[in-house]
């Protein structure tokens, strides 16, 4: 039996990769082949994918590149993967949010960055995929039965506010105010969520917080963790919410209750349950949290616990580290505003234990989105080129490796690292938010 590929690129499940010495590999499944169904069910996402190979065994049917058609049958240990990549990694088409958020950062993104930069995806599958947040404003009765079937767990949540008025407003999407019945759904079922609030001032601050996170407490197993980060604004923002953002005093306040919060939870839950992002901290200028208070880092990916992290990683790093370079080797660092104290702080350590070492760091202004953008992670090539032209950068630049597409060598504004050292005429190396890493790349 054939089955004519005529339109390659409609079919979904082309396979992209077989890992080696994998059950696809040992049965002959190659790069190109198309998986058909499995134990007879059509597969029309990963989650579905995931969900049917669990089985001890499986009858696994396989479109070979010649159009030839087998069925393979497996036997094998249960959650044992099949060892298969997909050329699209969700198999099916990924879902767009549907939402006008008053704070959403790709509505205040200037033309000409890269084209991927620009699509909102808003995607369960994502979410327990890659860890993205998702606001469940655009998922059926359908989806969410499905995630409750088929058990997608761990997911990462956008919440910003259990007040279903409040919320409606906050995303502009009439369906966002039944998000804490989802929630409350998906708890019953034992799914396991973590939250996040983008906290904007005088929008869903103070006794709304308050509301939402004792509301959220209240689906505490399954509802994990909650980050809170502040609002971020470009200065791309005409015909948008007047947003405000948050400053040194602000900042302290919000610290304050976080602290308080976390009192209550530890008495209450046996954990601190809700992290602010180190942002806030570092506008109020107060030190972070310890290394023990962020309870193993699980928002990390908000920007929780970064800081410390690294600190720590970077320390015990250097504990065994003493080197002694042959010649006098001079690194440039370049960073953002948020991280510069920081960065300048660790490079101390890191000459105090490596001779013939000078590093100097330069803080780069987010003059391409606006100076009110401090993070590392936003920061051009453009901004680096402009403000380090002039500057004698000594042996070589290290920059943060979260300036860069997780998987290519280009800046948000679609110049590559390549392009950026030919135009400072220096190499430039991108080190990982990793201690080992970080010295590294500077003392390499």
């Amino acid at each position: 039996m054939l089955l004519e590929l005529k339109n390659i690129e409609e079919i979904k499940n082309i396979i992209s990769g077989v890992n080696k010495g994998s059950i696809a590999e040992e049965l002959g499944i190659e790069v190109g082949d198309v998986l058909l169904s499995i134990n007879d069910k059509k597969i029309e996402d990963i989650i579905e994918y995931k969900f049917f190979i669990s089985d001890e065994y499986l009858e696994v049917k396989i479109q070979k590149k010649d159009g030839e058609i087998y069925i393979y049958e497996i036997e094998k240990e249960y959650d044992e993967d099949l060892g298969i990549e997909f050329i699209n990694p969700i198999i099916d088409k990924a879902k767009s949010c549907r939402n006008k958020c008053i704070f959403c950062f790709i509505d205040q993104l200037p033309k000409g960055m890269r084209e991927t930069l620009y699509f909102k995806d808003d995607d369960s599958r994502l979410s327990f995929l890659q860890g993205n947040f998702i606001t469940l404003t655009n998922m059926s009765e359908g989806d969410i039965q499905k995630m409750i079937q088929y058990r997608i767990s761990p997911v990462n949540i956008s919440v910003h506010t259990t007040d279903p008025n409040l919320r409606v407003k906050m995303l502009n999407n009439k369906n966002a105010g039944k998000i804490y019945d989802i929630m409350k759904r998906l708890a019953d079922a034992g799914i396991e969520m973590n939250a996040q609030i983008v906290l904007c001032p005088e929008v869903n601050d103070k006794e709304n917080l308050d509301k939402t996170l004792k509301d959220l407490s209240k689906l505490h197993p399954n509802v994990k963790s909650v980050a809170v980060v502040p609002i971020g604004l470009t200065k791309y923002r005409e015909g948008l919410f007047n947003a405000n953002i948050y400053d040194g005093n602000s900042s302290v306040q919000v610290i304050d209750y976080i602290n308080k919060f976390q009192k209550y939870a530890l008495d209450n839950l046996g954990t601190r349950f809700v992290f602010l992002s180190d942002e806030f901290y570092i506008m109020a200028k107060k030190d972070m949290p310890s290394y023990e208070a962020y309870e193993g880092f699980v928002q990390i990916e908000n920007g929780v616990g970064l800081i410390c992290k690294l600190e720590r990683e970077i320390d015990d790093y250097l504990q065994k580290t003493f080197v002694r370079l042959k010649k006098q080797k001079t690194v440039t660092i370049a960073t953002g505003e948020s991280a510069y104290e920081f960065i300048k702080k660790v490079s101390l350590k890191v000459m105090d234990k490596v001779e013939n070492l000078k590093i100097n760091v330069y803080k780069i202004k987010n003059e391409y989105f606006g100076e009110t953008i401090t993070v590392s992670g936003l920061i051009t090539a453009t901004d680096i080129m402009n403000q380090l032209k002039d500057v004698n950068l000594g042996d070589k630049l290290v920059i943060p490796r979260a300036m860069l597409k997780s998987d290519e060598d280009i800046f948000l504004d679609n110049i590559t690292l390549e392009q950026l050292e030919e135009r400072l005429n220096i190499k430039i190396d991108a080190a990982r938010n990793k201690g080992a890493d970080f010295v590294k790349k500077i003392i390499k």
